[in-house]
């Protein structure tokens, strides 16, 4: 035997016992010895730390880095002697029957165990262990596949006819089906065919999952500031036994693997066999620049002024600072409204406008200030859909799609208007469950019974609607309350499944004169800086101020509570008709919460006060009153901006004017829902 094998083995012993990894392997045996059964292959899993190993032997630690097959061959080794010698397993005959994995806990920090599918050349023939991450764009459902399998020789006479264990094939990395079990094979002693023993074959899970390199997204948004260029490619990774299931459509993962190519007929396909999962969470900015520090400084006397200046001049690189203040606003909150948590508070935006094109290009740009934006095209699918494997299973794939690509982050859809009524169900149907349920026929993709797969969904929303075309399409309503706003065209329960329905301040037949100077400057040069508070606060800037502030928690202060119930259940008795009730739909009241805390994030505040519930209650009565005309509070048609904040004085000014708002919701609230009892501050 070779020394340095030996070696490597007496290490590898060592490494088990230190590790706590004998230990384990001595239990996992004791669950094969108790269920009396003989099995063709028996596998065990073996954690390894590469750092520990390598100080103990760094050959040994190499070994399993550069070849992790051939490592498996010395731990396969020492475990049959030690099965063998404290008698593990009864039914164990040869150490052939042994399968080890090996799952590094990490690997080194270094490029050359990096594998990105953006960079060229992929290099998939070096069968060693490599770190990759992506996100998951499609999965298979789980089938079956062959752990291990024994093989009898057909000639009587040969020693290899007997029922013994001495041909065993067993899975390795990137091999197919037929590597393992096909009707070829060949005796080695007497060249005679082998036939196999049905009743040993060993079955596992197995999972089809397709991967993208995260710079997917940078090509998704419709817009991007970096105008680089780069290759994407899918690739695919084989999830084995206890990692099926282990990943969800839409996450970001970090994976170790071994890469392989595998042969479907004439094609021939680059993948991952999957070794362990690790969900990715990149960490956002600790802090905001220095500009935001100083006007939140200069702003710390009105809890209402902070995020008056930030909509006031967002996205002047798209449209002049003053205009569309509203709907800017509106914006930052569901931008800082994102998150990948479970029940997460969603704030989707309806935006009625005869500026299409000047709304789809501050959409546009706002997208870009989230890693997970999606500007959805008009050609695929919203929502996930079904199609048959390409690998020659025949099982089903569920693939991803913009909804789900925009997780945690935004997906734009455009005009409603352009969809036909079953995908505006879908849409509706999502709206208020955020989730998609997938139908997979079992007939068709070689399944015994129909499956059901439920799909979540965790993106917010933002649409828009052309109401000039939209008016071309369809007879107006004549009886209109005040104040409300023609939007039959859209189903009724979908619009009330938006957040906020918001119409912009400025009609096509009369844009305002900074916007048609803004347009015509761009035109001409569309790399200029207009306006000197772009140059403050850039682009990257607001990247930095949004992951910052989606990542607050912040709680509601009772006040704010109390004020946001009272309006509640003062709207619902004030918002009714005698044929359907109350007009205010169940998710109001979600709809105000999530307003009332994207604001105090939007703040850089973690606790929601009263003047959060204040601007959130005004956005939403501002959106009701368009859906249902007018109520008995009685809000000005631009509640949040009622006019142009050009200085200083015009700031207090709209700080007294949101003042008397509050008053007058106080009043409001006392007259329709007397029962509630709010802790307000005496004026």
């Amino acid at each position: 035997m070779d020394p340095e094998i030996q070696k490597m083995r007496e290490v590898a012993l060592v490494y088990l016992d230190r590790s706590g990894g004998l230990q384990k392997f001595v239990h996992d045996c004791k669950k094969y010895n108790d269920s009396k059964q003989s099995y063709a292959v028996y596998r065990f899993i073996i954690s390894i730390n590469p750092s520990d190993i390598a100080e103990l032997d760094a050959t040994l630690g190499n070994y399993i880095l550069h070849n992790p097959l051939q490592a498996a061959q010395i731990f396969q080794s020492v475990c049959f002697v030690a099965i063998k010698t404290l008698s593990l397993i009864e039914q164990l005959q040869t150490e052939a029957q042994i399968s080890i994995l090996l799952k590094p806990t990490h690997l080194p920090p270094l490029p050359s165990y990096v594998l990105s599918l953006s960079t060229y050349p992929f290099n998939y023939t070096s069968q060693r262990f490599y770190m990759s991450e992506g996100i998951v764009i499609a999965m298979g459902t789980v089938t079956k596949y062959t752990q291990g399998a024994r093989f009898l020789c057909t000639e009587e006479t040969c020693p290899f006819s007997e029922g013994r264990f001495r041909c065993i094939r067993v899975h390795c990395p990137g091999a197919t089906e037929s590597a393992t079990v096909r009707t070829d094979f060949v005796c080695s002693l007497c060249s005679s065919p082998l036939q196999e023993d049905m009743k040993f074959r060993v079955l596992g899970d197995k999972q089809i999952v397709e991967m993208i390199d995260a710079k997917i997204l940078n090509a998704l948004k419709g817009y991007s500031i970096d105008n680089s260029h780069f290759r994407i490619q899918a690739f695919t990774l084989f999830l084995r036994d206890e990692l099926a299931n282990k990943m969800t459509i839409g996450n970001h993962y970090r994976i170790i693997g071994i890469p392989a190519c595998v042969q479907n007929g004439l094609q021939v396909t680059a993948c991952i066999e999957v070794n362990s999962v690790q969900l990715y969470k990149p960490n956002g900015p600790s802090s905001i620049s220095e500009n935001f520090k100083y006007l939140l400084s200069l702003t710390s006397s009105s809890c209402w002024r902070f995020t008056a200046i930030l909509a006031n001049i967002f996205a002047s690189q798209v449209v002049p600072p003053g205009t569309y203040n509203t709907l800017k606003l509106a914006i930052l909150l569901s931008l800082v409204q994102t998150s990948e948590r479970e029940n997460a508070d969603y704030l989707d935006l309806l935006i009625m406008t005869s500026d299409t094109l000047v709304i789809d290009r501050l959409l546009n740009y706002s997208l870009c200030l989230l890693p997970r934006g999606i500007r959805h095209p008009p050609s695929s699918d919203i929502f996930p859909s079904v199609s048959k494997d390409k690998h020659g299973t025949g099982s089903a794939s569920i693939q991803a799609c913009s909804a789900v690509l925009a997780k945690g982050g935004i997906c734009y859809i455009g005009d409603l208007s352009s969809y036909k009524k079953d995908k505006l169900e879908l849409l509706q149907s999502v709206l208020e469950s955020r989730t998609t349920t997938v139908f997979i026929p079992g007939k068709k993709y070689g399944e015994e019974a129909d499956q059901q797969v439920t799909v979540s969904v965790q993106t917010n929303f933002w649409c828009f609607v052309d109401v000039d075309s939209s008016s071309k399409k369809h007879i107006q309503k004549e009886n209109f309350l005040i104040g409300q706003m023609d939007v039959s065209l859209i189903p009724v329960n979908l619009v009330d499944g938006f957040g906020l329905l918001i119409y912009n301040e400025f009609p096509s037949c009369c844009l305002s004169s900074p916007v048609v100077h803004h347009t015509l400057k761009k035109a001409i040069n569309p790399e200029a800086m207009l306006y000197k508070v772009s140059q403050q606060f850039r682009t990257q800037d607001y990247e930095e101020f949004i992951l910052f502030a989606r990542n607050l928690h912040v709680v509601l202060s009772s006040e704010a509570e109390s004020l946001i119930q009272g309006y509640y259940l003062a709207s619902r008795r004030v918002r009714r008709d005698s044929i359907h009730g109350s007009t205010l739909s169940a998710s109001a009241l979600k709809i105000l919460i999530s307003l009332a805390k994207a604001h105090a994030k939007l703040s850089l505040r973690q606790t929601v006060l009263e003047e959060d519930a204040v601007i959130a209650i005004l956005l939403l009565e501002s959106s009701l009153t368009l859906k249902h005309g007018t109520s008995a509070l009685c809000v000005a048609p631009n509640p949040v901006f009622p006019f142009d904040l050009t200085d200083e004085n015009s700031l207090q000014q709209r700080d007294i004017y949101l003042m008397q708002c509050h008053h007058q919701l106080l009043k409001f609230i006392s007259a329709y829902s007397p029962g509630i009892h709010i802790n307000s501050h005496e004026e």
